[in-house]
């Protein structure tokens, strides 16, 4: 039989050994909890660094996009000044042709045929460079996306917003208006 000082003596032990024991899994679980908050932390910042790069990776597409997008318009619009500016030799090559007349045809024919083969070649070259004629007819409804209405008048036989003279022919930069038709508009509202 064991001495009741022992037994007490190795309660005494088993208590201290249980109480380290709990001592220890308690530091070691505030362990894991210090880890598991470093962990929660580390994975927060992951994430929000993977959100970052992902929001940088969408700019730069759209950035790229975008440039891609301008280099095409710069390519197809970027020479509509100078196309404006150009617009005015054709107004008057066919400015010329008009007055010509028959009378002036037969008086100065080679220099009339010289100025058809040069009005025929600078339309060549507009065509080739995506400028489009917009040419109305008397009787052609107005449009305001083409045509720009420098007067009206009220002419017998004739419907509102019908056109009833051209003043000057308009023209289209592939799609874009580089400059509207210049028209006279009916402003009946008989008919």
């Amino acid at each position: 039989m064991a001495d009741p000082k022992q037994e007490e003596f190795l309660d005494d032990i088993e208590a201290l050994e249980a109480e380290l024991e709990e001592m220890a899994a308690a530091e070691e679980a505030a362990g894991d909890e210090a880890e598991d908050d470093e962990i929660a932390r580390l994975r927060a910042e992951r994430d929000e660094l993977k959100d970052r790069l992902l929001r940088t990776l969408a700019e730069s597409e759209n950035v790229r996009k975008r440039a891609e997008r301008d280099r095409r318009e710069a390519e197809q619009y970027g020479g509509s000044k100078l196309s404006r500016d150009i617009l005015p030799v054709y107004d008057n090559l066919r400015r010329a042709l008009d007055a010509a007349g028959e009378e002036g045809r037969a008086a100065a024919g080679p220099v009339i045929e010289g100025i058809e083969l040069t009005l025929r070649e600078l339309l060549n070259i507009f065509s080739k460079h995506g400028i489009a004629l917009i040419s109305p007819e008397v009787g052609d409804t107005f449009d305001p996306k083409v045509h720009q209405a420098m007067f009206e008048a009220p002419v017998p036989g004739t419907k509102a917003g019908e056109i009833i003279q051209v003043m000057a022919e308009g023209f289209l930069l592939h799609d874009r208006l580089l400059r509207p038709a210049q028209v006279g508009v009916s402003s009946n509202t008989g008919g």
